[in-house]
This record gives structure tokens, C-alpha cells and sequence, in this order.
């Protein structure tokens, strides 16, 4: 994705998710214009027609984010909810049936969108927790979380905090560094990482994580404010 995509989608996509419907759409179409492989563009513009009573329209975009990925159970659940809308009785059923099958091939799968939100529901559990003090209890939230998706780079980042909070540091580095590879990005993981060095006694690798974390993202304040402690001290 170029720079000016990227730019388009992340402005799409943030006008979508706040319900800015009407700005979001000429930029979504926008996006389509450039290249129209972009499955979540398409089902976001079928929403955006469906809501409008366009709803003929809004099938056609679902059913091409379909043909670009059978798999996205969210596309089919709409195409299905439009069809249904029509009057297209027995085509909504066969979309709906297939969305099933796809998304639980053994009775023992979830379908990735809702094992998304079930994630979500958990980690939320455990931040209270965690603000609570509770941290086995955190623990156990976290843990079911990263279960169902262990692709959290802040779901790993938090799990090792309250590891850290229970005196298990080595447990709470092997999450750190599995959030840090998630997303190198993610500013946290490496400041949370470099903390739990410093307490472990570990200043120099504690520095090099905090001047990594830096690099990442030089308006990191927790990293800053830990460096500028660390020189004081070693003066």
C-alpha cells in the first residue's frame, strides 16, 4: 500500500468507525477507485448503502468483498441481512448457512469475528482488574484473551505487567518481547520490557530498551522521563 493509500484508508476508516457516514463514503469510494481489492473498504461502503435504503447497492458491494475473501463472515452476515431485506428469502439463507459452515468448520471453532469481540470483552475485564490491584484475577482475563487472540500486542503488554505485579518477571519478559514482535511499534512493550530489567537489576539492557523505544517513538514520555532518572542516578 503507498503512502497516499494508506493515508485514504486510515482517514476512511476512522470517519467510518465514528459514524461519519457521509464524509466517510466519497473517501471509502475513493480508496475502491485506486485499487478495489480491499475487502473492508467494500463492506464498509455497503453498510454506509445499506443505512441509506440503497440496498441493492449495498448487496453488490458485499458481494464483491466477498468474492475478494470468502472467509469474512461480517460481509456475509450483511449480505445476508440485505438479501433478506429484498425479499431474496432463499439466497439470504444459502449466504447465511454458508457464513456458518465457513466460519465453525468443527463444532469446537469460534468464528474469528466473534472470538475478536469476546477477546476484547476479556481484556477489559482484566484492565479493571488490573486498575483493582486484582492481578490473578487480571491474569486469568488476559490469558483467556490472548486464548482467543493471541495476536494482542497490548494484550501481551498488560498480562506481563500484572505478571510483573505477582513477582514473575521472567514470565512478564517472554510477553513483552512476544508483544514487542507482534508490533515493534507498540511503544509500551519496550518501556514495560526495560522496567521490568531495572527491577530485576539490569540497568544497561533497562537503558537499551528505553533508547529503542525511543527511536520507535521519540514523543514516548515514560521512556524519556526513565532515561533522564537513570543518568541522574548513575551522576
Amino acid at each position: 500500500m503507498d503512502s497516499h493509500l494508506h493515508e485514504l484508508h486510515d482517514l476512511g476508516t476512522k470517519l467510518f468507525e465514528e459514524g461519519k457516514y457521509s464524509e466517510a463514503e466519497p473517501v471509502l469510494k475513493d480508496i475502491i477507485a485506486i485499487n478495489p481489492k480491499y475487502a473492508d473498504v467494500l463492506n464498509n461502503l455497503g453498510i454506509i448503502n445499506h443505512l441509506k435504503g440503497n440496498t441493492k447497492e449495498a448487496a453488490e458491494y458485499f458481494e464483491k468483498a466477498l468474492e475478494i475473501n470468502p472467509r469474512y463472515t461480517q460481509a456475509s452476515l450483511n449480505l445476508a441481512i440485505a438479501y433478506n431485506d429484498m425479499g431474496e428469502f432463499k439466497q439470504a439463507q444459502e449466504v447465511f448457512s454458508k457464513a456458518a459452515q465457513i466460519a465453525h468448520p468443527t463444532p469446537t471453532s469460534i468464528d474469528p469475528f466473534a472470538a475478536g469481540k469476546l477477546a476484547n470483552e476479556h481484556y477489559k475485564l482484566g484492565s479493571l482488574y488490573f486498575d483493582l490491584g486484582l492481578f490473578d484475577d487480571a491474569i486469568e482475563e488476559y490469558s483467556k484473551a490472548l486464548k482467543l487472540h493471541p495476536g494482542l500486542a497490548d494484550g501481551h503488554t498488560k498480562i506481563g505487567m500484572a505478571l510483573r505485579s505477582k513477582g514473575r518477571p521472567e514470565e512478564a519478559i517472554a510477553h513483552f518481547k512476544t508483544a514487542k514482535e507482534i508490533n515493534p511499534s507498540y511503544g509500551q512493550a519496550w518501556v514495560q520490557l526495560g522496567l521490568t530489567y531495572y527491577t530485576k537489576g539490569l540497568t544497561a539492557l533497562a537503558f537499551e530498551e528505553w533508547e529503542a523505544a525511543l527511536k520507535q517513538n521519540p514523543d514516548l514520555k515514560e521512556a524519556k522521563t526513565y532515561i533522564q532518572l537513570l543518568k541522574k542516578k548513575e551522576q
